[in-house]
């Protein structure tokens, strides 16, 4: 069953403001746990491409013409030099290029997401905006502002970063660093929800993520 849950934080730039969102999330662990595996499974299988490609002898190149003729020669009889017995030919039930497609309804997806969104708030630091006084990419300045906000990036830890849109300024620089993840509100995701160890979202990032519920 769902309910709608009230989730209530402080902008930590700004003097503290009390501020609340509200999500549909599961209350019954066990489905919590369900849709957040099922949502899981299904990016992983979507981001999963086999390109491993073996040509049929339809498309190997070349094997137009019959060898040799059918009788007198002594020999097997052939048909073309591109048939899996001869060497350059086609490959028999070799790997084919494959994309993996698996489907989740759209309200469990977004209920799956707004449940872990609801299990890691604890871990989350709302800020009103983010790098708005840069006026050219720094990520040394970046990344002070970011140990401003108590985060500590030194012990491999991973930071999810979530904005309502990406700019330049924001994206150069943060984009070299290893362990910060940054996302449009829109973009949002379970893998990256789940394998963030602190979440950094805007303010208005927030309000979206109540109003799309």
């Amino acid at each position: 069953m769902s309910i709608i849950k009230e989730l209530k934080y402080q902008i930590a730039d700004k003097n503290k403001e009390v501020k609340s969102i509200q999500l549909r999330i599961n209350d019954h662990p066990e489905k919590q746990m369900y849709l957040i595996h099922k949502a899981l499974k299904q990016q992983l299988t979507n981001n999963r491409i086999r390109n491993a490609h073996a040509k049929t002898r339809a498309e190997v190149r070349g094997g137009g013409k019959k060898p040799w003729k059918q009788k007198g020669t002594g020999r097997a009889r052939a048909g073309s030099n591109r048939s899996p017995l001869w060497r350059g030919g086609g490959v028999i039930f070799g790997p084919r290029k494959k994309v993996y497609q698996s489907k989740i309804n759209k309200k469990e997806k977004r209920t799956a997401i707004n449940t872990l969104i609801s299990n890691k708030f604890k871990q989350t630091i709302v800020i009103k905006d983010l790098l708005n006084t840069f006026t050219e990419p720094s990520t040394k300045k970046a990344l002070q502002e970011i140990k401003k906000l108590g985060i500590n990036l030194e012990k491999k830890a991973k930071l999810l970063i979530i904005v309502e849109k990406k700019n330049s300024i924001v994206y150069l620089s943060f984009r070299n660093v290893r362990n910060i993840e940054l996302i449009e509100i829109n973009s949002i995701n379970i893998l990256s929800l789940l394998k963030a160890d602190t979440i950094l979202i805007t303010h208005k990032a927030a309000k979206q993520l109540s109003q799309n519920t």
